[in-house]
């Protein structure tokens, strides 16, 4: 591997970036004003440039990338200094101090096409990524809160408070969770070493979905503790950094209701398996692999300015005693609504007119078509197609492999499924049978309809019935197995044949019967 990588900042952190670029065989080049720190150095990265000039690093061809571990204050100037150099640049958090200074900084990235990275780590942790999967599948349910503590007793710095010093990485994290910003913060803290500079802070991120999130930090605490706790309808899962085995565990606690009123009911912790790779390390490699390839950073420049904003805000709440700050900004009016306890993810396309009621949630990926009504408690997606004026009663879930064409009814607690063989043990994602509902087609309530099998134009699945084989346009079907009794029109009456042709009682469609189907007469 070519070494091209200058580390500016060997100090507190700067020494791990170094000791990991240096093993990835990237490490060109270490900056640092201290001769002493950098004395230690040629002994411990032999072969590696030793200088205490920026100015010098930055005009030197070779030196691709720049990993900056200064301190926060410094950050915006040596940013700026190493975009305008044409260099791609790796900056610790936070981004900058300010959310004018970050935004500068994003649109020098983007107008000199240089890579823009910021260090938060616990984007690359394997714990947090396997999370995401967990959370995007949806396997935690609609997420109800989270809260994060970052405690510790060792450095205590002086030239930042703990809001800023620590909890950039919960905010990332929980940022990227959920998939949006909060619209509104709260931040309450104590000085208790220096004037002026919080030694611990409590901050709530308030998201429009309802979900809330907890930030506890501190640097005056009598142990260690990194903990992250996602609490779902269906699960809960606790991200546990200082725990040397089992970091991610999983309780299916649930909540039953009993007279009334609300009784835990527990679960055994499950130990989730994840890989042992360092994080910082993986960190690394990323930003090497961004500068070979130019694919955008997990954690760019777009994500670096979110977390400031959000950082930002929250120091103003605790500036004024720890009042409610907004991050809401005027959008205009969406053309369909929700409600506020159901919660739609990014990217979703939900169209015009168009009303999700309560506890629903639409997963990412999901289309859902104009003037359509989903009920309380419906759960669609991930990747979901659904037509024009479709209606979904209560407790229905449309399953990924499921399409529902237009005009589509499903009935209340009606079930799709989207696997033959399913076992808990057993990932069968890729063995997906797919299941289409055609236009106009109604399925009665807690009916049925097993995978791999579709539902024709304007047929009518019966209340209770199991479907298990494909039915024809116009069928009226019921019973377990499924089977076919009649026909009915598109008006939803019932079809009376006297012979092969015969119409509507209703509307006057005609009808012709061939075999065992039927069709609209011309």
């Amino acid at each position: 591997m070519t070494k091209h990588i200058a580390v500016v900042g060997g100090g507190y952190w700067g020494k791990n970036l170094i000791r990991n670029f240096h093993e990835l065989g990237a490490l060109r080049v270490i900056c640092d004003t201290s001769p002493d720190l950098l004395k230690g150095y040629a002994a411990q990265c032999p072969g590696v440039e030793l200088s205490s000039s920026f100015a010098s690093v930055l005009k030197q061809p070779e030196v691709k990338g720049v990993v900056i571990a200064t301190p926060a204050v410094t950050h915006f100037a040596l940013v700026k200094q190493a975009l305008l150099a044409g260099k791609d640049v790796f900056v610790e958090k936070p981004l900058a101090l300010t959310r004018p200074e970050g935004e500068e900084l994003l649109t020098l990235s983007q107008k000199t096409g240089r890579i823009l990275m910021v260090g938060h780590i616990l984007q690359f942790h394997p714990a947090v990524r396997k999370l995401k999967e967990l959370v995007d599948k949806g396997e935690l349910g609609k997420l109800r809160y989270i809260y994060s503590n970052r405690l510790n007793i060792g450095k205590i710095r002086t030239e930042e408070n703990i809001l800023w010093s620590f909890a950039p990485h919960d905010i990332s994290v929980i940022l990227t969770l959920l998939g949006e910003t909060p619209n509104q913060v709260t931040a309450q803290g104590g000085n208790y070493l220096s004037q002026g500079l919080a030694d611990v802070t409590m901050t709530t991120l308030s998201f429009s979905g309802g979900v809330r999130g907890h930030i506890f930090v501190s640097w005056l605490h009598p142990y260690k503790e990194q903990k992250l706790v996602v609490v779902g309808e269906k699960k809960m899962i606790v991200f546990n950094d200082a725990e040397p085995k089992n970091k991610l565990v999983a309780y299916a606690h649930s909540v039953d209701w009993v007279d009334r009123r609300p009784v835990a009911k527990k679960a055994d912790a499950e130990p989730i398996p994840i890989a042992t790779d360092e994080p910082l390390k993986l960190e690394c490699a990323h930003f090497i692999e961004c500068i070979a390839t130019r694919k955008t950073p997990v954690t760019d420049g777009k994500e670096g300015l979110a977390v400031l904003t959000v950082l930002e805000a929250c120091q103003k709440s605790l500036d004024t005693g720890g009042t409610s700050v907004s991050l809401s900004q005027s959008k205009p009016a969406k053309p369909y609504s929700v409600h506020e306890s159901a919660y739609v993810d990014e990217p979703s396309e939900v169209g015009t007119g168009t009303k999700i009621w309560h506890f629903s949630h639409i997963l990412k990926g999901s289309k859902i078509g104009t003037n359509c009504n989903i009920g309380q408690n419906v759960v669609i997606g991930p990747n979901v197609t659904i037509g024009n004026g479709v209606k979904i009663q209560n407790n229905v879930s449309v399953y990924t492999g499921v399409t529902l064409e237009d005009d589509v009814f499903c009935g209340p607690s009606m079930v799709f499924t989207n696997v033959n063989n399913p076992r808990s043990a057993i990932r069968r994602m890729d063995e997906l049978k797919p299941t289409i509902v055609k236009k106009g087609a109604s399925i009665g309530a807690n009916a049925t309809i097993v995978c791999g099998h579709n539902v024709g134009r304007y047929a009518f699945i019966g209340a209770g019935a199991v479907v298990t084989k494909d039915v024809p346009d116009f069928a009226l079907v019921v019973g377990n197995p499924g089977r076919v009794i009649g026909w009915i029109c598109q008006c939803g009456v019932r079809l009376k044949f006297s012979g092969n042709k015969t119409q509507c009682s209703a509307c006057g469609a005609g009808f012709i019967k061939t075999g065992e189907t039927i069709q609209p007469s011309t």
